[in-house]
């Protein structure tokens, strides 16, 4: 059987005892810790949260996101990456030079990006594409989870997608916003890439979902990489993670290469 987490509710007790210290989506109240949000209960080393297994997607400055081209303005684009509200990529958050009457020569209604998240305001979000890596996608497919499942698709310091681009052979970059790139040599290995993860997404709660996907990827007549992944071997940090067993929560990790300096 595939042991899952126990999922709470809002004012449930996840557990007793003031050694317990309530961390994120978790609170106190008296010797309890009580969960604050609908989620899967995670309990490690007497510290105590709260997964959450549903909900939108709020970005943050540093996400890389995944978006579709909606508006062109007369100094930029508008793209819908599924939030409350577009992403203005402006004409001077892109690598070369763009005249104003030329915007949509560049970028085009429908087409899709993958740009960084350069500012949250209360109007609306900042993006850019000016660091290397990010930019305009061309062929592959991609495929769409729940926001929440990301760090589970990532896996630890990028572990999960590093066997997943070992087992295909495709290139895999993955957004905060639950959309995930993929781009491989040939229509198979994009497929199995999304039957990987789509099993990761379906199975995002259960304990030990590394074995499970390794054994998966088996089922499939691919190879599971032996040699242990090294940190950020080709996978950028979107902004630093430090939770533990395969990042079940937290922000995201990107396929895309390392950021330079913004220009």
């Amino acid at each position: 059987m595939m042991e899952e987490r126990q999922i709470v509710v809002p004012g449930e007790t996840i557990a007793s005892g003031n050694e317990f210290l309530p961390g994120d989506g978790a609170w106190r109240d008296g010797t309890d810790v009580v969960a604050g949000r609908h989620g899967l209960a995670d309990v490690q080393d007497k510290h105590v949260r709260v997964i959450p297994i549903s909900g939108a997607y709020y970005p943050k400055r540093g996400n890389t996101i995944i978006g579709t081209v909606v508006d062109i303005t007369f100094n930029g684009w508008l793209i819908d990456f599924g939030g409350a509200q577009n992403a203005f990529l402006g004409v001077s958050e892109v690598p070369r030079y763009i005249n104003r009457n030329e915007l949509r020569e560049f970028l085009d209604f429908g087409e899709s990006v993958v740009v960084k998240v350069w500012d949250v305001k209360s109007r609306g979000v900042d993006a850019s594409m000016k660091m290397r890596g990010y930019g305009m996608i061309e062929g592959g497919m991609i495929v769409s989870i729940s926001p929440n499942k990301v760090p589970r698709v990532i896996g630890r310091e990028g572990s999960m997608v590093k066997m997943i681009k070992s087992a295909t052979g495709c290139d895999v970059t993955v957004g905060q916003n639950g959309k995930v790139w993929v781009s491989g040599k040939d229509t198979d290995s994009e497929v199995a890439t999304k039957k990987i993860i789509d099993f990761i997404a379906e199975n995002a709660t259960i304990v030990g979902l590394t074995e499970r996907v390794e054994a998966f990827i088996k089922e499939l007549g691919l190879q599971v990489s032996s040699a242990p992944a090294k940190p950020n071997d080709g996978v950028e940090v979107v902004e630093e993670n430090t939770d533990s067993e395969e990042n079940v929560e937290g922000d995201a990790l990107s396929s895309v290469p390392s950021e330079e300096g913004k220009e």
